[in-house]
């Protein structure tokens, strides 16, 4: 390896650090609001259902206060998102063209919109039904149910906060598209794949009956296909763009 080249590493590598360093200074202003709010956030959601049916309990000292850093750490990354979303942009910005630069910043804003909607589906959709199946069979054997709080946030997190991160997926595909990683006959050739592995995640954070399956696994499959048609209208204009540039300078 060159000098040039170690000294384009360890510039990069200092980039990285730099842009993780900002990442982290808003994670923990983020928490520290999420910290605030969490309190007005957990009566509110303890007074709506399926939660307002229920008493809460903890079962430790500790409960109560990881209750609260749960909802402190989910409110910050929630408010960290964005600007994640902005320095890794910024991080692989020098290796895009300009309208490539320009094009791309714009997900930012749509990639934080579907991280929302992916929570609003998880706890507005997918949670009731996985809470009131395990509820249901709790009554089948004549089981008191006594919830604690923090296992029940958990319990709600561990469904929610996945299918937010996949909501996600058009954003990614678009993004990767834009920078060559991806097209849409990869994306074809991997579909039965990517269907698998939708059916399976849906089968998991569901309860296990067909119908919770389906009505969950739809939406991520429409999800997937939503993202192969963006794929394909940016590679086809990745296409004219280069025959473009083929026209006036020549082959690249």
């Amino acid at each position: 390896m060159s000098t040039n080249e170690e000294m384009s590493l360890v510039e990069h590598l200092g980039e990285l650090r730099k842009r993780i360093m900002w990442i982290l200074v808003f994670l923990v202003i983020g928490m520290v609001g999420g910290l605030i709010c969490a309190k007005p956030i957990i009566r509110y959601l303890k007074n709506i259902p399926p939660a307002n049916g229920i008493g809460w309990n903890v079962f430790s000292p500790w409960d109560a206060l990881r209750l609260y850093m749960n909802f402190g750490l989910a409110v910050g990354i929630l408010i960290t998102l964005p600007v994640t979303l902005y320095h890794i942009w910024a991080f692989v910005k020098p290796g895009l063209r300009e309208t490539e630069q320009k094009a791309s910043i714009i997900y930012i804003p749509y990639a934080f919109l579907l991280f929302l909607a992916g929570l609003s589906f998880g706890y507005w959709v997918v949670f009731p039904m996985a809470f009131y199946f395990t509820s249901s069979i709790s009554h089948s054997l004549e089981i008191t149910e006594m919830y604690g709080a923090a296992q029940y946030f958990t319990f709600m997190f561990n469904i929610i906060i996945p299918l937010a991160i996949v909501f996600e997926m058009p954003i990614v595909v678009m993004f990767l598209t834009k920078i060559r990683l991806l097209n849409p006959k990869r994306l074809h050739k991997f579909r039965r794949y990517a269907y698998m592995l939708l059916v399976i995640l849906s089968t998991v954070i569901t309860p296990p009956d067909a119908i919770s399956a389906i009505l969950v696994s739809v939406p991520l499959i429409v999800l997937y296909e939503f993202s192969v048609f963006m794929s394909r209208f940016i590679y086809r204009k990745q296409l004219l763009q280069d025959a473009e540039w083929e026209r006036e300078f020549g082959p690249k």
